[in-house]
């Protein structure tokens, strides 16, 4: 790591910062990380922009090609979900969040009723 290298900070999803520290930093390290305790959104204004794929799940189902090939408009896909059951909710292919289908006006909607906190790996 170079020198300048030693301190940065490293958001963290629960509104904290984390410092990224060389081995050989002392606690002073440690106190630093609790001055800098929370960011706000406009911290992350820069992302803003950064375009997301968006996806509500409602089911899934398998078949075969053959299977597909005979579909037809009005014909009934039998899905893994009951009725009422939270739909899933994917960011770029991750999934966020659970929630509920709603109708706003006439269209169909997505409240989120429970947000996935994933395991950082």
């Amino acid at each position: 790591m170079a020198d300048n290298d030693k301190k940065m900070p490293l958001p963290n999803l629960d509104g904290d910062v984390v410092m990224k520290t060389a081995p050989d930093e002392d606690a002073s390290a440690a106190s630093d990380a609790q001055e800098m305790t929370t960011r706000s959104a406009s911290d992350l204004e820069a992302v803003f922009d950064v375009p997301v794929q968006l996806s509500a799940v409602l089911g899934r189902a398998r078949m075969d090609v053959g299977e597909l090939l005979t579909l037809k408009p009005g014909t009934v896909l039998e899905l893994d979900r009951r009725v009422g059951e939270a739909i899933d909710i994917y960011v770029n292919n991750r999934l966020i969040a659970r929630g509920e289908v709603v109708l706003v006006e006439d269209k169909l909607g997505v409240t989120m009723t429970e947000i996935i906190k994933a395991e950082r790996g």
